[in-house]
């Protein structure tokens, strides 16, 4: 019992240290007077739940995961995504945001891998997609649990080939970017519902930040 209370004191101490030292530095990455004001990336608050975001965010930005950020409408999802981008290696490269549920779904798959000249009615010339328009930075997808079950499977083959088919094309094409996507559904509820796929969910939630 003794070696017990003895580890989980070590283990609340190194906790405790481990946040102190992310808050530094989270503040100490900010604008003059930003620690002052204990802002970070646009993101204000000295609560313990914010301080763990700013830890998180500065811990994860400088890795390739990919990040499923979860949070009620409103909460600033995007902020934290902006502010991931902002701190990651790939900062000085497009930062696409791309709300899902605001594209007309039949637009969708044109918005998000684009399309040749003449591959529907109306596609008098080809069109980049938000995929090659973002290449080298970040994409982020925002109100991911939207997304039409064909076009998941279209995700899914981005996430692990690194490349992407315009509507209309006959080849696939590279890309390069760090995916980053956000809900406010619950995400495990739409798989056992079948309304999103499991492989999928799993490809997007390696790093969970709930907001």
């Amino acid at each position: 019992d003794d070696i017990l209370l003895l580890a989980q004191r070590a283990l609340e101490k190194r906790a405790l240290e481990r946040e102190v030292l992310g808050l530094r530095s989270a503040l100490a990455g900010g604008a003059p007077g930003d620690a002052a004001a204990g802002s970070f990336e646009g993101m204000v608050g000295r609560h313990p739940e914010m301080a763990r975001i700013y830890q998180l965010v500065t811990q994860i930005a400088t890795t390739p995961a990919t990040v499923l950020i979860t949070g009620e409408s409103g909460t600033g999802k995007e902020l934290v995504a902006r502010a991931i981008h902002r701190r990651s290696e790939r900062s000085g490269q497009p930062f696409v945001a791309i709300n899902v549920a605001a594209i007309p779904d039949t637009l969708v798959e044109s918005e998000l891998f684009g399309h040749e000249k003449g591959a529907f009615t109306g596609a008098h010339a080809r069109k980049l997609g938000k995929f090659e328009l973002a290449h080298g930075g970040t994409v982020f997808l925002d109100e991911i649990g939207c997304l039409r079950l064909d076009l998941q499977a279209k995700l899914l083959r981005v996430l692990q080939e690194r490349e992407i088919e315009r509507v209309g094309g006959v080849r696939p094409v590279p890309v390069d970017v760090r995916i980053l996507s956000a809900t406010n559904v619950n995400l495990k509820a739409a798989v056992k519902s079948r309304a999103f796929r499991e492989d999928l969910y799993y490809r997007l939630n390696v790093v969970p930040v709930h907001v």
